[in-house]
């Protein structure tokens, strides 16, 4: 609806410019279009007359009459009104939001998508928690941030790769193993002293169970040896429970990337050397430096030590030098709030390399105050010191899960109340939202007891639906595409959500109202294809965010 307004404001103002009531020939690349937030004003304002003042050399209002006057006639208003110093407020005509129902019915459940990204290459990569404990609840939110923030992007046309980048290489994978060894040597009959350093939870004492009955006990083997025996071990079924909680979790990667195959490919030496010869590196005190505060960081960072081991960033910097050697536009990360002081470190590498700051984005997820009836929940099963993915998910659901994890900017603080999670009733926002999609299944069936067929566009009569009710769903309906390009292009997720609530309330507050199947035949057909546009869109919306559309609840 909004291109095509937008297209009604250029003809007129060509057409300004040809009868010479405007002369500057100024044309904006796009035209500016805002939901007023007062409903009184119309559909649609712009101020467009205010940006053309200066080349017009005319005051605002001015040329918002000249644009009037030219717009006068068009079938796509039935009111146009000047406001205060020169803003233009549109009133579409019923006629034109009606056409919407057409397109939803016409393109179901690809109604909302788009070709925006016209293909642009992006990565998100996301939880990337390392494989050394089950995820907690912090990396569900990441993960269903980073889950969607792809889904909405895919939506927009972007080609998007999700990936996971395996940390199993460094200081806390050898602290694994040299827990899951001493563990070993316990279950073996040996009084051991356990640091405190070590993984303390109980799935380590499960770990060093599982190797002492699949592959007996490390005897006279060097420790160091077997430290890492065990430590590849630990790695590989925390790996494997990790993906089956993604799995449970409606999260698929494309790719999972393994940190220790930067070293053993020799990638990292690769990606440095590529840097040394860019000038963007240089060696002091016996150490290698990353030259970052020639590019915006405060200070310079070190890559390889005087003692010639790597830091962590050395190897952050050679994967995503590597990223961008694979071909992405552009990169997502999405991080814990803790790593925001890595962003402008890894932006100065890229700029250094000839990247835009908005090659590479990182979303920071803020922490989960997980609550039982408002009141803090900090009891954890297996892991000891935090509640476990899985817990929560077992309790309160997937969709539950995923929609909670989405009601608020991933920047901000999130409380999240399980037994609100599983109520079955309007209080549960997820459930409020699902409600709607499910009752209008429930009408349906009504519909076909009683010999109803669903209804075609060119059956319905559209002046049956002359409520002020069914004229607000038809133009909620209309801004979900806009919506998800929004929430796309911004990478919010949580927009969704927000859509969703809103439609939902929309809807139960239509449907509370009025019956849908009435006595009159042509009334009875346009509610009905009313509402099962809103169930159209209801399930496109929350598939982005990966949760269910059920047809009874």
């Amino acid at each position: 609806m909004k291109d095509q307004l937008r297209l009604a404001i250029k003809t007129a103002l060509k057409q300004c410019y040809g009868d010479g009531s405007l002369t500057s020939g100024e044309f904006p690349e796009e035209v500016q279009l805002e939901i007023p937030k007062n409903h009184d004003h119309g559909d649609f304002s712009t101020n467009l007359a205010m940006t053309l003042a200066k080349p017009e050399r005319k005051a605002p209002r001015q040329i918002a009459e000249a644009l009037v006057a030219a717009l006068q006639g068009n079938p796509l208003c039935d009111k146009i009104e000047i406001a205060g110093t020169g803003f233009i407020n549109f009133r579409l005509a019923a006629t034109c939001w009606y056409e919407v129902l057409d397109q939803i019915m016409e393109q179901g459940d690809k109604y909302g998508r788009s070709q925006i990204g016209a293909g642009t290459k992006i990565q998100v990569e996301f939880v990337s928690a390392n494989p050394t404990g089950p995820l907690h609840i912090g990396h569900g939110r990441g993960a269903v941030v980073g889950d969607a923030v792809a889904a909405v992007l895919q939506a927009a046309g972007f080609d998007v790769q999700r990936e996971y980048y395996v940390n199993d290489a460094g200081n806390q994978i050898l602290t694994l193993g040299r827990s899951i060894l001493l563990r070993l040597r316990e279950l073996q009959g040996e009084t051991i002293e356990f640091p405190e350093d070590g993984y303390q939870a109980g799935y380590v004492i499960e770990l060093a169970a599982k190797y002492r009955s699949e592959k007996g006990d490390l005897t006279d083997i060097p420790e160091a040896e077997a430290i890492e025996i065990c430590a590849r071990f630990g790695v590989e079924e925390i790996l494997q429970w990790i993906e089956a909680d993604l799995e449970i979790f409606g999260i698929k990667f494309d790719h999972w990337y393994s940190e220790k195959s930067l070293y053993d490919q020799g990638m990292v030496t690769q990606e440095l050397a590529k840097l040394k010869e860019k000038g963007l590196s240089f060696e002091q005190d016996d150490a290698l430096w990353l030259r970052t505060t020639e590019f915006g960081d405060d200070k310079d960072r070190v890559l390889i030590k005087s003692d010639g081991s790597y830091t962590y960033f050395a190897s952050d910097v050679a994967y995503h030098m590597e990223k961008f050697d694979r071909g992405f536009d552009r990169v997502i990360d999405v991080w814990g709030a803790d790593h925001h002081g890595y962003i402008p470190r890894m932006k100065a590498m890229l700029a250094g390399l000839g990247h835009q700051p908005e090659d590479l984005e990182v979303l920071l997820i803020q922490m989960v105050n997980l609550l039982r009836d408002g009141k803090p929940y900090i009891m954890g099963k297996r892991s000891g010191n935090f509640i476990t993915l899985k817990e929560v998910i077992d309790e309160v659901g997937r969709d539950a899960c995923r929609f909670f994890f989405l009601m608020r900017r991933c920047d901000s603080q999130l409380d999240f109340d399980l037994e609100l999670a599983k109520q079955q009733n309007s209080d549960n926002p997820v459930y409020y939202v699902q409600y709607a999609h499910a009752r209008v299944c429930s009408i349906n069936r009504n519909a076909a007891e009683i010999g109803l067929e669903q209804p075609s566009s060119s059956s319905v009569d559209y002046s049956r639906l002359e409520l002020i009710e069914e004229l607000a769903l038809v133009k909620q309906l209309a801004r979900f595409p806009e919506t998800v390009v929004g929430a796309a292009l911004s990478y919010e997720p949580h927009r969704i959500v927000f859509y969703l609530q809103d439609l939902a309330a929309q809807f139960h507050s239509y449907y509370n109202r009025h019956r849908v199947l009435v006595e009159d035949p042509a009334t009875t057909q346009a509610r009905l294809f009313l509402v099962n546009a809103v169930r159209t869109v209801l399930a496109n919306a929350l598939q982005l965010l990966g949760v269910s559309a059920p047809e009874r609840m």
